[in-house]
């Protein structure tokens, strides 16, 4: 069996449809779905049991869980731990710490006493403003200064796991700007792909933050995005291959502007593109990535030999084949 913590959210879903696909259903949810719409991406997809986050934490730690397991002739393959708050602008450090980091080493720690694979979400946002670079050379690690407390949130355990000589028997994921099918629920966090669309619908047209550093043009900041799909597929490269430890970069490598991600959007709705530019917030200026960029040679070098999507692609197919007909992964 597989578990799968934040097997209801952008990534963790689209991980079990392409799962499905493989012919895999033996997938245990763990998931806090909440008074939203989270739980329409679990509605297509097909699973053993679900479980809340914080049951199943309990269940942990109570030694419950192999009971329940066995009691569905199950032993635990893999755990992909996915799960956690992503929000960017969260102020609760306490509530981070605890969500993030805590339950990870919680997670990684049962995954490894059950002789299990393990494989968890870092983020990108653990390189800060990016003047350290994007390697994920864990020699590194310590050099890095994450500018908002869901990266350092990420960054502790990187840390963790490192000072504690996990870091060469688990592996852990940077995902650079992922977006996709099934990230409706993800509220402020949702890609601009899904605000433009929402935008473009109700008023024609969107908007971008204007740039605050005369060396980047209004729209011209840079962003690796890489489309949920195409992140599956390296997280499943490396679920597979439990020989193959440390951290790695998720992202495309090649980064582009936000006035391309725009032009891709009107592009892929046959409209012409129509952008107004406002002033960015004060309050997230001092934390405004202007540039983020995966360094992917350390996959490459492990194996991994997928291509990824070039940005008009991955549009396309999401605005025509999810948001337009209003459908999720799997239906």
């Amino acid at each position: 069996m597989i578990i799968v913590t934040g097997g209801a959210g952008l990534i963790g879903s689209a991980l079990i449809w392409r799962l499905n696909l493989l012919g895999r259903d033996d997938i245990l949810v763990v998931d806090h779905l909440g008074t939203g719409n989270k739980w329409k991406n679990l509605v297509p997809l097909r699973f053993t049991d679900y479980c809340e986050k914080d049951d199943f934490l309990q269940m942990i730690v109570d030694g419950r869980i192999s009971t329940r397991l066995s009691m569905k002739g199950k032993t635990i393959e893999a755990v992909v731990h996915l799960g956690a708050c992503s929000s960017t602008t969260e102020q609760d450090a306490t509530y981070l710490v605890h969500n993030n980091f805590e339950y990870s080493k919680r997670m990684a720690l049962f995954a490894l006493n059950a002789g299990a694979r393990f494989i968890y979400a870092s983020s990108a946002a653990t390189y800060g403003d990016g003047s350290r670079g994007f390697s994920d050379d864990e020699a590194s690690l310590h050099l890095l200064s994450p500018l908002n407390m869901y990266g350092y949130s990420k960054h502790l355990f990187d840390l963790w796991s490192q000072r504690n000589g996990l870091a060469d028997r688990i592996a852990g994921m940077k995902y650079f700007n992922v977006f996709g099918p099934n990230e409706h629920h993800k509220g402020d966090m949702r890609s601009v792909v899904l605000k433009a669309y929402e935008q473009i619908a109700a008023t024609g047209g969107m908007v971008l933050f204007k740039s605050c550093r005369p060396d980047y043009p209004d729209g011209e900041q840079m962003r690796d995005f890489i489309y949920v799909k195409d992140a599956v597929e390296m997280t499943l490269f490396l679920l597979d291959r439990p020989d193959i430890n440390g951290i790695f970069n998720i992202g495309g490598g090649t980064p582009r502007t936000w006035n391309s991600l725009a032009a891709a959007i009107f592009s892929a709705l046959g409209k012409p593109v129509n952008v107004t530019y406002v002033d960015m917030p004060e309050a997230i200026r001092p934390k405004y990535q202007y540039y983020t960029c995966a360094d992917t040679a350390k996959i490459r070098a492990a194996g991994y030999a997928g291509e990824c999507s070039t940005l008009e692609d991955a549009v396309a197919d999401y605005v025509r084949n999810y948001l337009i007909p209003d459908k999720r992964l799997g239906e």
